[in-house]
């Protein structure tokens, strides 16, 4: 796969080398999903993470005493996904699609090998990813997105 102009003005992507996007174009695929349709549940393992070009998705979280809860609602410009990069590597919460939405789906277990032999690759994915868990944390806690952090 090779990323567009579009794609890599993704702000995941903004200021990585072209090595780095090499070696991301070659762990990734197009994806799709339908509103409505899960693209993760809590628990499950989690290999993989997406960058969102188009759409709505929900990140929920469930507790015994309250049920499910919103964490965020996200779409495009947005990152889906950081489970795939910390141990134990099983997603925190579910992900669903709201209305039909485009991604760029990357296969993490590759890319936590490849980290591991490039560690140039290694430390932009662990800051943007370790970002991007932040202000997921952040958004649980409710604050407004635009008091949490960014890349």
């Amino acid at each position: 796969m090779t990323f567009d102009p579009i794609t890599v003005n993704h702000p995941f992507l903004k200021g990585l080398t072209a090595e780095q996007l090499e070696i991301l174009a070659a762990n990734a695929l197009p994806a799709h999903f339908q509103a409505g349709e899960a693209i993760f549940r809590e628990g499950e393992a989690a290999n993989r993470f997406y960058l969102i070009t188009k759409g709505a998705v929900l990140l929920e979280i469930y507790a015994k005493d309250r049920g499910s809860a919103v964490v965020e609602k996200i779409g495009a410009g947005d990152v889906l996904g950081w489970s795939w990069l910390f141990p134990p590597y099983y997603w925190r919460m579910d992900a669903r699609a709201v209305e039909p939405t485009d991604a760029i789906f990357f296969y993490g277990t590759g890319l936590r090998q490849e980290a591991e032999r490039n560690h140039d690759l290694g430390y932009e994915l662990m800051r943007r990813v370790a970002a991007v868990a932040i202000q997921r944390l952040q958004a649980a806690r409710g604050f407004p997105r635009e008091q949490t952090l960014s890349l």
